[in-house]
C-alpha cells in the first residue's frame, strides 16, 4: 500500500455499458486528487473501450475488458481487483452514464481517508426538496427496495440501498468475497450484505437526485420477485451468521423464543380452532387464551431481537485494522 500522501490513494472505477454519449464528460469531471481511472468495457455493444482509447486523452485512464458481459457487479469487481494491485488505498464507483456528479467524489473519501468509515455510499433521499427530481416510479421502488434491504444487510441507519456511487478502503475491499457478490443489479445490496458480515462501518453521503437523458436498465417489475427473494436470503444468512456462528447473545435465545412462540400460537390456536369449527362449538376459553398469550410473548420477543439488531449497526472502522491481502 502507498503511503498516506502518495498521490495512488484514490482509484475510481467506471462500468463502461453503453455509455459512449457520456463516457468523455464523466472522465473530464473527476479532479486531479484521483490517480488512476478504470474504466470497465463490460462486453459492450458499443465497443466502449475502444471509443475510450480514440477519444479520451486522459494519462490516469486504463481500459479494463471483459470478453464476456458479467454486469455491473462483475465490472466494479474487475476495478477493485485492479486497484488493489495497483496499491491504491481507496477506490470509488461512478457510472459512467453522466447521473453521478465527480465533483462530489472528495466528500466519498474523506470519511474513509479520515478513519470514520470504511465504505461510503451515496443517499439521494436526504435532502427531501431534491426527491421530486426522481422518476415516480423509481422514487416509490427505492423506498420499498430501502426497507427490505435494512433487513436483509443489517444497516438500519441507510437509505437509497441500491445507489450506485460509492467509495470503499481497498483493505476492506481485499477481504470481500468477490466470486460470489452478486453481479447484476442486486449488486449494491448485496455488498452492503457482505461487508455487515465483516462488521464493517459504512455511512451514507447526502448527495441530490440527477436525471439527463440517460436510460436505466432496472425494470421494478422485472425485478422485485428477484429482489424479494434475494432479500429474504440475505437476511436468513445474515442472522445465522451474526447471532449463531459467529456470536451468542441474548438476542440470539430472544429469537428463538419469539419463533417458538409464534408457531405454537399458530399451530395449537389454528388446530383447536378448526376442530371447533368442525364441531359447531365455541373454542373454549382456556384454549384461546393459551394462544392468545403465546403470540403476544412471541411478539415481544421478535421486538426485543429487532431493537437489538437495530442498535447492533457497526460502529468500529475496520480500515485499521486489517491486513489487505494480496490478490
Amino acid at each position: 500500500m502507498n503511503s498516506p500522501s502518495a498521490p495512488s490513494r484514490i482509484a475510481v472505477v467506471i462500468p463502461s455499458y453503453k455509455v459512449t454519449r457520456h463516457i468523455a464528460g464523466v472522465v473530464a469531471a473527476i479532479g486531479s486528487e484521483v490517480a488512476l481511472i478504470y474504466c470497465v468495457d463490460d462486453a459492450c455493444p458499443e465497443r466502449s473501450g475502444d471509443f475510450i482509447e480514440a477519444n479520451v486523452t486522459d494519462p490516469r485512464v486504463r481500459v479494463l475488458r471483459h470478453a464476456v458481459n458479467q454486469g455491473v457487479g462483475g465490472a466494479v469487481m474487475t476495478g477493485y481487483r485492479q486497484a488493489i494491485i495497483d496499491g491504491a488505498s481507496v477506490v470509488v464507483k461512478v457510472d459512467g452514464d453522466g447521473q453521478m456528479d465527480p465533483t462530489l467524489l472528495p466528500q466519498f473519501v474523506a470519511p474513509i481517508l479520515r478513519g470514520e468509515a470504511d465504505y461510503t455510499k451515496g443517499n439521494r433521499f436526504w435532502d427531501l426538496r431534491q426527491i421530486k427530481q426522481m422518476p415516480p416510479l423509481r422514487r416509490i421502488g427505492n423506498l420499498g427496495l430501502s426497507f427490505m434491504s435494512k433487513a436483509s444487510t443489517g444497516y438500519w441507519d441507510l437509505f437509497d440501498p441500491t445507489n450506485g456511487y460509492t467509495a470503499i478502503s481497498t483493505s476492506v475491499a481485499s477481504h470481500l468475497p468477490m466470486d460470489q457478490i452478486s453481479r447484476r443489479y442486486f449488486f449494491e445490496t448485496d455488498i452492503l450484505f457482505r461487508l455487515n458480515t465483516m462488521r464493517a462501518v459504512v455511512v451514507d453521503i447526502p448527495m441530490d437526485a440527477r436525471y439527463g437523458d440517460e436510460e436505466s436498465g432496472l425494470k421494478v417489475g422485472k425485478i422485485l420477485g428477484e429482489f424479494a427473494f434475494k432479500h429474504a436470503r440475505n437476511t436468513f444468512k445474515r442472522i445465522g451468521y451474526n447471532y449463531f456462528l459467529r456470536d451468542l447473545s441474548l438476542a440470539s435465545f430472544e429469537l428463538v423464543a419469539a419463533l417458538g412462540l409464534l408457531l405454537l400460537a399458530a399451530t395449537f390456536g389454528g388446530w383447536h380452532w378448526w376442530h371447533s369449527a368442525q364441531d359447531g362449538v365455541s373454542t373454549p376459553l382456556g384454549t384461546v387464551m393459551i394462544a392468545t398469550v403465546a403470540a403476544v410473548s412471541g411478539l415481544q420477543f421478535l421486538l426485543a431481537f429487532l431493537g437489538y439488531d437495530i442498535a447492533s449497526v457497526p460502529r468500529r472502522p475496520l480500515t485499521a485494522l486489517l491486513v489487505p491481502r494480496r490478490l
